[in-house]
């Protein structure tokens, strides 16, 4: 059984300062969409829709950082069925299972994954690569390709090069990248198959959603 790792940034999401972000973040579905509406101009639903069409409904999906679990409450409206999740803040995790309670959640961490290797046809991350330090990120992405059979897909901060941002009045905990070129530079047996630049609306920042999938 692997074991847990803790870092100063699991610490600092698994103790009152992830507890008030859960809070202050949207709490259902259409919240979520809105939020992306104003952000994009495009809601999540809409852009579940254009990545996913590759990946048919009786496909095994793992979310690794779910929080609440609304992103596991969208792709099921879409008619995916077998969903997991793994989230580090207990409290998050309560709210995830209420939400969802015929899915499969664990208290579990990016660097442990309790599953085997290559068990999910579908694992993916929405704002939780940003989160992890560049020096443990190797051992986040290993882990992910480890469990993930066929696709991986994200949604995180762009940035062309590795670069710190202040988040919230702390250092040492939000980074933005190109993430996708990340997954690609360390594992030869993914392509991309999909990426979107998503331009904010009201400023000159930018996310990237990304699908890979492994070379047959």
């Amino acid at each position: 059984m692997k074991v847990q790792q803790e870092t100063p940034q699991i610490s600092e999401w698994r103790g009152r300062f992830g507890r008030d972000y859960t809070d202050r973040n949207p709490q259902d579905t259409s919240s979520l969409d809105a939020l992306y509406q104003r952000n994009y101009g495009v809601t999540r639903t809409t852009l579940n829709q254009r990545f996913l069409q590759p990946v048919p409904p009786s496909a095994r999906i793992l979310e690794v950082g779910c929080n609440i679990g609304n992103q596991l409450v969208l792709l099921r409206q879409l008619g995916y069925a077998n969903l997991h999740g793994i989230e580090i803040q207990s409290y998050a995790l309560e709210k995830a299972r209420m939400q969802l309670p015929d899915a499969v959640f664990k208290e579990a961490s990016a660097f442990a994954i309790p599953f085997p290797d290559e068990y999910f046809d579908l694992v993916f991350t929405s704002g939780v690569l940003i989160h992890i330090a560049p020096s443990d990120l190797p051992r986040a992405l290993d882990e992910i390709h480890r469990v993930a059979k066929t696709w991986i897909w994200g949604l995180e901060y762009y940035a062309p090069a590795t670069t710190e941002i202040m988040y919230r009045g702390h250092t040492g905990l939000l980074w933005k990248s190109d993430f996708a070129q990340v997954y690609l530079r360390r594992f030869a047996d993914f392509e991309l198959v999909r990426e979107e630049r998503l331009r904010y609306l009201e400023n000159e920042n930018s996310d990237t959603m990304f699908l890979l999938r492994r070379e047959s």
